[in-house]
């Protein structure tokens, strides 16, 4: 049997489940995995979980009886389990590697394949590529059962939802988070995460906090178009005063205020920020992917930290923070990693965070962004995501790269960046970005202005300019 090469994009391998992310392909990854393993490391551990979405055991079933027939212990978890619950289980289990059975934010017909390192964050861009160029066209899936491994001694259960949960214990006072006069409600978007939250706060409100692999039909991304059942029952409970949302497998993060307006990424990301450096005394550098607003910029130059922008996807930020003294790393996309927890994405820790930050100081989410703002000004972002066939998406780009557009409409522009896609800075004072997803057939265009009325002004011109 010949198929299709399998490459990995900005964060694992996805595909659409039956089509071309099969029983077989899933093997042919795992064959990769485990030769790589057995090239770099006597005797290799690797840590398997998933999701909640559709055959997501079968799937990691598939990767462990694989890597145990190749010579790779495997710890694999019981029952579905977060992206952020594997990097932990990988960096305290003292694994080589991990791997989570996940299409993250995806829509319900997608499922995915992540490594994640040693150090409890994704596995450095050179390894995935490493692992990559060793899938092999052809593979045997092992006919054994899993209690085959485990008699061996290949195979060996482990409960990470629990790992995870003791070590938030021992982060945060839940005692005090518990008795916080801002009453917390938590979206779990059908997700991975959903556990948690109800185990730690049990007096939070609880939304889509049930098993469901097709996500009632909705792509599990904390945005504010995906998330008005929480911004409505926020307005409309006047004891509640913030809302947690994370995706899927729970690494990324949106959040609403007392009002149920939507506090995106990029306002997370300035309010870490704030709380750590100014609220907690904590330096370092800040890492932020090239579509993250450039007020994070401001913010840090107010406060003298230095700040270093990567190519998009947590990868490369992943790989500073181990290597360098990082105070925040984060993604426009919500996902975000702080110093003192492991260099991974991790939505319902940011959660936590903030959460803590608001009960300490008793102001809200709202009074706390204005803080932020008095330094950097207000600012509005938004992103339009557009469905469009692969080669029209990648026209658009060349087109981008190689100067073809000199304005969008009445918004001119002064400085073009091509870090990671096409970045505008717009003469006023906003600016405005075009990229192709590595993953799905969708460009993305970003867009901040400085009222909602001028970023969604700038996106429509956008639009027609490309279209």
């Amino acid at each position: 049997m010949t198929t299709d090469k399998i490459k990995f994009g900005t964060d694992g391998w996805r595909a659409i489940i039956a089509l071309d992310f099969t029983v077989y392909n899933v093997a042919r990854v795992a064959k990769g995995q485990a030769d790589w393993l057995n090239s770099k490391f006597e005797n290799p551990t690797v840590v398997v979980g998933h999701d909640c979405r559709f055959a997501g055991q079968l799937f990691a079933e598939t990767v462990t009886k694989v890597l145990c027939d190749n010579g790779v212990k495997v710890l694999l978890s019981k029952g579905f389990i977060s992206t952020p619950m594997i990097s932990l289980g990988v960096l305290h289990l003292k694994a080589q590697q991990g791997v989570v059975i996940t299409a993250s934010h995806n829509p319900p017909s997608y499922n995915g394949y992540k490594l994640k390192g040693a150090h409890g964050g994704p596995s450095s861009p050179k390894d995935i590529a490493a692992v990559e160029a060793m899938i092999p066209e052809e593979v045997s899936v092992p006919s054994q059962s899993l209690a085959f491994f485990e008699e061996k001694g290949m195979l060996q259960y482990v409960n990470l939802e629990d790992m995870y949960v003791d070590y938030l214990k021992e982060k945060f006072d839940f005692d005090a988070l518990s008795k916080s006069p801002f009453k917390l409600a938590y979206d779990a978007m059908f997700g991975a995460g959903q556990n948690v939250i109800r185990r730690l706060l049990p007096n939070a409100v609880l939304l889509h906090c049930e098993d469901n692999p097709g996500f009632h039909g909705q792509a599990p991304e904390p945005l504010d178009k995906n998330l008005q059942e929480l911004s409505k029952t926020i307005a409309f409970t006047p004891e509640l005063k913030i809302g947690l949302a994370t995706d899927g497998d729970a690494d990324r993060i949106g959040l609403y205020d007392e009002d149920g307006k939507f506090v995106d990424a990029h306002n997370i990301i300035l309010l870490l920020i704030h709380y750590l450096h100014k609220y907690k005394g904590m330096t370092g550098k800040v890492a932020i992917a090239f579509s993250v607003t450039d007020r994070v910029k401001k913010l840090c130059e107010h406060y003298g930290l230095p700040v270093e922008v990567t190519a998009i996807g947590f990868k490369y930020i992943s790989e500073i923070m181990v290597n360098e003294d990082v105070l925040v790393g984060g993604e426009e996309s919500g996902g975000i990693a702080i110093k003192g927890h492991i260099p991974e994405r991790d939505g319902i820790f940011d959660g936590l965070v903030l959460y803590e930050f608001m009960t300490k100081s008793g102001k809200t989410l709202k009074e706390l962004c204005e803080e932020v703002y008095a330094i950097v000004g207000h600012f509005v972002y938004e992103r339009n995501d557009l469905t469009i066939p692969n080669d029209k998406k990648l026209a658009i780009i060349q087109e981008a790269e190689s100067g073809g557009y000199t304005h969008f409409g009445k918004y001119q522009f002064s400085n073009v960046e091509t870090i990671d896609g096409v970045k505008y800075h717009l003469n006023n004072g906003g600016w405005m970005m075009l990229r192709a997803s590595g993953t799905e057939p969708v460009l993305r265009i970003y867009a901040e202005g400085n009222s909602k009325e001028e970023t969604l002004d700038i996106l429509e011109a956008v639009k027609e300019e490309i279209l």
